[in-house]
């Protein structure tokens, strides 16, 4: 009977523009930007790195164009897995549905880990285990009250890292610019560093190599797509979020970057741990390690909390096109597909053992297939807004009748379909990330081929377009 009744409540659409544009921005800004930026500036120096993350920029904004024409023409939770399924193939759907909420499950694991350790600055002698539990609990208790809950939380989370880079990019340009004196009486550096600097210090090679961390860096744009089922009047609150998403997280990013490479010299930048913390102690600020160890404990439980949510939608999605079992396609009065919630909860969970138990090998192996998840569905929401728009038109369809429209169709999802699939590519020139590939295919192949194989048969007829 509870089956039953679970099974009759559908999504809420609770979740705001505020909401929708947080979600996607914090996706965005994470360690990668407050941790990892050093390493771009270190390898393709302060020009390079701020050419870096404009094509990466480039290629998330196209990206995000194809997803609104999708998501606002067709709203549902799960987004591009549904797609996929409907506008290329079930077989498609299937494999890039498992991978993306894989890759999620074991992220969570990963920020999970990352925030128990982050914990040890203020608290050294407490095990590591113990904040996992803790944030772990927190994050799927808030997940499981409402999706407005969720993204509320997010919001908040969101704007301290927000607030946290426009802090950054006013003091630090203005250090930069000698308004404000900087530690130690040292000289403002004015624009000494970008024109002592070769605008490739490593050749195209250092480019390329910072252009994989970067584009990895945009990816959870592609969450206001997944939010898309649970937000209200999604023809306006969708092609608004994308548009300030795009346009401020290019900002953010490429100001930071500016500031960051002005203040400190590239050979300096690539063997720090965090370069923010360099330039608020050189600015003077109290505490600057301490601040930072806050913002980046922020920004992984905000990338845990919308990892949890994404992957419990995928899961979502998967089970309403009969590609797993009904019970994960359940909803209770809350509007929480719980069952879903649940699995993915314990995947994460047993994904930290690896971590701490086989961190060297099993976790390894499983971050790796994790890193592809993403990078897979922005080449499927590429390909898929390819495919939709052509049988649009052929059933008949007027393109002046979508309520969002990819400009320039085909040209400009083709260039964002080879661009992302480039980069993809690219993790072969990678040692680091060479192991990506040699398990995320493997993985692909057994998914596509095991749902040709069985699961084809066992889903009824036109259950594929369900969501």
């Amino acid at each position: 009977m509870t089956a039953l009744n679970n099974q009759s409540h559908e999504l809420k659409r609770s979740m705001s523009s505020r909401h929708l544009f947080m979600i996607s921005l914090g996706g965005v800004i994470g360690t990668g930007l407050f941790l990892g930026s050093g390493y771009t500036i270190g390898q393709a120096g302060p020009i390079g790195a701020i050419i870096s993350y404009l094509v990466g920029g480039f290629i998330m904004y196209l990206t995000m164009l194809c997803l609104g024409e999708l998501s606002v023409a067709m709203p549902v939770s799960g987004s591009f897995q549904t797609y996929t399924t409907k506008f290329i193939n079930p077989a498609a759907g299937f494999t890039v549905g498992w991978i993306y909420w894989f890759g999620w499950a074991v992220t969570v694991a990963l920020e999970l880990l990352s925030s128990g350790l982050t914990m040890q600055r203020w608290f050294p002698n407490s095990p590591v285990w113990l904040w996992c539990l803790i944030f772990g609990i927190v994050l799927f208790l808030l997940n499981a009250l409402s999706a407005r809950a969720f993204g509320e939380t997010e919001f908040w989370f969101s704007s301290i890292k927000v607030l946290t880079i426009i802090l950054f990019i006013i003091l630090g340009a203005c250090a930069m610019f000698g308004l404000i004196h900087l530690k130690g009486g040292q000289a403002a550096p004015m624009l000494s560093n970008f024109a002592n600097a070769s605008i490739l210090p490593h050749g195209i090679t250092g480019l390329l190599l910072t252009m994989i961390t970067v584009n990895f860096s945009f990816q959870g744009t592609e969450l206001i797509g997944i939010a898309a089922g649970e937000s209200k009047e999604p023809e306006k609150t969708i092609p608004k979020s994308i548009r300030t998403t795009v346009w401020r997280t290019l900002v953010f990013f490429v100001l930071a970057i500016f500031v960051l490479s002005g203040l400190i010299p590239t050979e300096q930048a690539g063997v720090i741990e965090s370069p923010f913390v360099v330039v608020f102690d050189k600015i003077g600020i109290p505490y600057a390690a301490d601040i930072m160890n806050f913002v980046v404990l922020t920004a992984l439980l905000s990338v845990a909390n919308s990892g949890l949510y994404a992957a419990t939608r995928m899961l979502y999605s998967l089970s309403k096109n009969g590609m797993t079992s009904p019970k994960l396609g359940m909803v209770n009065k809350k509007g929480i597909p719980m069952n879903a919630l649940l699995l993915t909860f314990l995947i994460a969970l047993l994904s930290l053992i690896s971590g701490v138990i086989a961190e060297n090998t099993v976790f390894m192996w499983l971050l790796s297939i994790a890193g592809l998840g993403a990078q897979v569905g922005w080449i499927s929401i590429s390909a898929s807004q390819l495919a939709f728009r052509k049988q649009y038109l052929a059933k008949g369809g007027k393109v002046a009748d979508l309520k969002f429209v990819t400009p320039l169709y085909p040209i400009l999802p083709l260039v964002a379909l080879i661009l992302n699939i480039t980069v993809l590519i690219s993790l072969a020139f990678d040692p680091d990330q060479r192991i990506a590939l040699y398990l995320g295919i493997p993985f692909m192949l057994f998914c596509y081929f095991f749902y040709n194989l069985r699961m084809k048969k066992q889903v009824p007829p036109g259950n594929h377009n369900a969501a």
